[in-house]
């Protein structure tokens, strides 16, 4: 099995499928039989729940970093293997948070679990550079537009001077037949080239319906992309994915809960039987979700002197 347990899913615009990556190579995990845990670590603007059809009760990662919760109480299983740590929507719960609390919330997770996936939020400010720091690997992702891949460069460079390792660049919304060669997207950024992953219809459907692509349209070209990019990471073969029967339709999810519970414990999620798969249907939400609309590509830069000074505290917290 790989060494490298913890990893950070980070770009340096929005719009690219940051969290659809993290969610389905987390799940293409768990459904190998690895225990995993998704950590919504983009404080300000969080939507990893919309996901997954999560939908937490008050307490969040916002409660952990204040203080006021553990991180028991903020991890909710969403089927067998998988947890996730959703962060709060409040602006008041994000004033109370303290970043500095990640590295413990980190080293607790890493323990329990066999991986752990932290959703990074995209720009530049002192929350998204430091889990750059603090997982094993850092895994960024871009489309094949220049201004992706120019952002990308400066994600690089960030978890370079946070004292973080990129494990290499996954390019998503890929066409067959481009004449883009992402070898060469890879070669620029002079970091390997992990995975590509086509642009698939589904993967919007997945977001309305809640349900991660690896399960809602399990034999599409981009889930079998997600389950490639799983197993390269993990240093493992997995299985393919049992063919719908006639009767199936893509928009049926196996199983439906009203709401996640709290996981009691890490171990706990052994016992999980049912996948968090209810309908998404609010469209507010689902705009909202990083790569939902194609339209949304807008980063987030601080000024000069607000980069120093993110760099220089996620420096001195590393």
């Amino acid at each position: 099995m790989s060494q490298e347990t913890v990893y950070a899913i980070a770009s340096g615009k929005g719009g690219v499928g940051k969290t659809t990556t993290t969610v389905n190579i987390g799940t293409a995990l768990a459904q190998a039989g690895k225990r995993v845990a998704v950590v919504d670590v983009d404080l300000g603007m969080a939507n990893l729940a919309g996901f997954v059809s999560l939908t937490p009760d008050s307490t969040t990662l916002h409660d952990v970093l204040a203080g006021d919760a553990s991180i028991e109480d903020a991890t909710y299983r969403l089927a067998d293997n998988i947890v996730a740590v959703p962060s709060g929507t409040g602006l008041d719960e994000y004033a109370e948070a303290s970043p500095e609390g990640l590295g413990d919330v980190v080293d607790e997770l890493r323990t329990a679990y066999d991986y752990v996936f932290l959703d990074v939020g995209a720009g530049i400010s002192h929350e998204t550079v430091l889990p750059l720091g603090l997982a094993d690997a850092v895994l960024v992702v871009s489309t094949p537009e220049p201004a992706a891949v120019q952002d990308s460069k400066k994600t690089i460079e960030l978890t370079a001077r946070a004292n973080g390792s990129v494990a290499g660049l996954v390019v998503t919304r890929t066409h067959p037949g481009s004449d883009i060669s992402y070898e060469e997207i890879a070669a620029r950024l002079e970091i390997p080239l992990l995975g590509t992953i086509p642009e698939d219809s589904a993967a919007r459907e997945s977001v309305y319906a809640g349900t991660p692509l690896v399960v809602y349209n399990a034999e599409g070209s981009a889930a079998i992309a997600y389950r490639t990019l799983a197993a390269d990471l993990a240093g493992i073969e997995l299985a393919a994915p049992t063919p719908r029967s006639s009767g199936d339709t893509a928009d049926e999810p196996e199983a439906e809960t009203e709401s996640a519970q709290p996981a009691a414990d890490a171990d706990s999620t052994d016992d999980a039987d049912s996948s968090a798969t209810e309908s998404a249907t609010a469209d507010d939400d689902a705009a909202d979700v990083d790569d939902a609309s194609d339209d949304d590509d807008s980063s987030q830069e601080a000024a000069p002197d607000d980069v120093s000074s993110a760099i220089t505290e996620a420096e001195s917290d590393h």
